[in-house]
């Protein structure tokens, strides 16, 4: 499942994005080179990776697919709750599809955010209610991912008494106590987004008046959307069996490539990954996911050539399977909606015109 855990910087020029992918894929190289000094390895690796257990790697792709299905669940969750009905099935395609844009496309996570609030939109859900659910699933996931890698540090660390630890532990509770927060007093949130919004129009003059005042009153009924705690708590836990699922994906590509789990290190393993991957150096974090997971695994007595395989095994499921599948169910999906918009263009034309 991609992660949309860090904005990026927007129009960006094309050479910027070509440096900017250039560089993501020369860390993540560099890392690899660091990690496997010996040619001999990565050969190994690619050997272990081809002689894979095809059981454990159907098992890694449906717990790739339940992943997306429940963020596809977060999605009509979070819908419901702003008065926006839509069906379970298509928004386990718009997950697809999602996930295909989000590891692909540069400017992430604006342009799959931009893509989903466009599909909401056209299910009938309000400008109101397609921002509130981007931003609540942001925050929601976010959460969820601050606790996996709490947890994560928290067994790494079992046993250790280094003051270092303990205040990596007590850094990460604070940042998810705020997310909570920010979740939870959302309104406060917009309005300072408002305010924000509104001062930047007094010294810039942009945005323009009537686009400025649809900005203006889409946050103040974003703020009129009520989340109780009870509601709060169920979001951050799909969003966190979210997440969940997409570890049960590395978990099985260990097993298929016969390589032991380093239970002590996995799930920081995976956390550390999925943050080093948010960062907009490349789509996706190719390379630098790649990279880090086996950086850490290895670190945890995972082995070189077992953690490189294991994380191979899992990047073929998690980001190039999803890519080659979510991009068929996008082309679907546009074509269904071009299909559905010249219906509705024809039933309103009258018979004489």
């Amino acid at each position: 499942m991609a992660g949309e855990l860090a904005a990026p910087g927007a129009g960006r020029r094309p050479w910027q994005a070509v440096v900017r992918y250039l560089v993501g894929a020369a860390v993540g190289a560099g890392v690899v080179v660091l990690l496997l000094p010996k040619r001999s390895d990565l050969l190994a690796a690619w050997h272990q990776l081809g002689t894979g257990d095809l059981g454990w790697v159907a098992a890694a792709v449906g717990a790739e697919g339940l992943s997306l299905l429940t963020f596809a669940w977060l999605q009509q969750r979070v819908l419901r709750l702003s008065g926006a009905m839509v069906p379970l099935p298509g928004l386990f395609a718009l997950s697809l599809a999602n996930d295909a844009i989000a590891n692909t496309v540069p400017g992430e996570p604006a342009v799959s955010s931009a893509y989903r609030y466009r599909y909401y939109r056209r299910c009938g859900a309000s400008a109101a209610s397609a921002g509130w659910t981007i931003f609540t699933i942001l925050i929601a996931q976010a959460i969820g991912m601050s606790l996996m890698l709490l947890l994560g540090v928290m067994v790494a660390l079992a046993g250790s008494r280094s003051p270092a630890g303990a205040g990596v532990t007590v850094a990460g509770l604070v940042i998810v106590a705020g997310a909570l927060a920010i979740l939870i007093r959302r309104d406060l949130v917009l309005r300072l987004a408002a305010a924000l919004m509104r001062l930047l129009r007094l010294v810039t003059g942009y945005p323009r008046a009537n686009i400025g005042s649809r900005i203006d009153g889409t946050l103040e009924r974003m703020g009129e959307i009520p989340l109780s705690s009870r509601s709060t708590a169920g979001i951050v836990a799909i969003a966190t069996a979210a997440w969940c699922s997409d570890l049960l994906c590395l978990l099985c590509g260990f097993r298929a490539v016969h390589a032991a789990i380093p239970w002590q290190g996995v799930l920081l393993a995976y956390g550390v990954a999925q943050v080093a991957g948010s960062f907009p150096l490349v789509p996706g974090g190719l390379g630098i996911v790649e990279g880090s997971l086996a950086v850490v695994l290895a670190a945890y007595g995972a082995g070189r050539v077992g953690a490189v395989s294991a994380a191979l095994a899992f990047r073929l499921v998690n980001f190039w399977l999803a890519i080659a599948v979510g991009w068929v169910t996008a082309a679907v999906l546009t074509r269904t909606m071009i299909r559905e918009t010249a219906a509705r263009q024809s039933s309103n034309q009258s018979p004489g015109s």
